[in-house]
């Protein structure tokens, strides 16, 4: 339960801000705004009520067949680059939307903009840079979740 739990949590407090360039990690809350603290630069700052702010645990791409949380779309460019980075996110729109379409083959190409993708990877290599995106949990309990399988009985 705690392994799970853990990975779900894995980009909880990691927030994007409106007007604001990369990540940051909410550090403390009052009644009219947030202190952030920027992901890059280590830099503490306000965020008011009125800023459009999105945690990134909160953000799913659009597929054909519903929603992909973010969590697992950055597992799988994990598992594509085996940890490392990502393709940059100043790549040329034809080559970052085949190597999105490697990563989530049924993405919304209607819904899901260059826009979003390049947020995507730039995120993602912003995360892998900064060590903070660790997918091993999730084998090990997918490993034990295999091994409990539950016996049918006849009867």
């Amino acid at each position: 339960m705690y392994i799970r739990q853990k990975f779900e949590n894995m980009l909880k407090g990691i927030l994007s801000v409106s007007g604001q360039s990369g990540l940051f990690k909410l550090v403390a809350e009052s009644k009219n705004n947030i202190i952030v603290e920027s992901l890059e630069t280590l830099k503490r700052m306000p965020v008011h009520s009125t800023s459009k702010v999105s945690a990134l645990e909160d953000i799913a791409i659009y597929t054909e067949n519903g929603d992909v949380p973010l969590k697992d779309v950055f597992k799988a460019i994990s598992e594509k680059e085996n940890g490392g980075p990502a393709i940059s996110p100043k790549s040329r729109d034809n080559e970052l939307k085949a190597y999105f379409e490697k990563v989530v083959p049924e993405y919304d190409k209607d819904r899901v903009y260059i826009s979003d993708i390049k947020k995507v990877f730039l995120w993602y290599n912003a995360l892998q840079q900064k060590d903070l995106l660790d997918f091993s949990e999730t084998e090990d309990e997918n490993k034990k979740s295999e091994n409990e399988k539950p016996e049918i009985k006849e009867q």
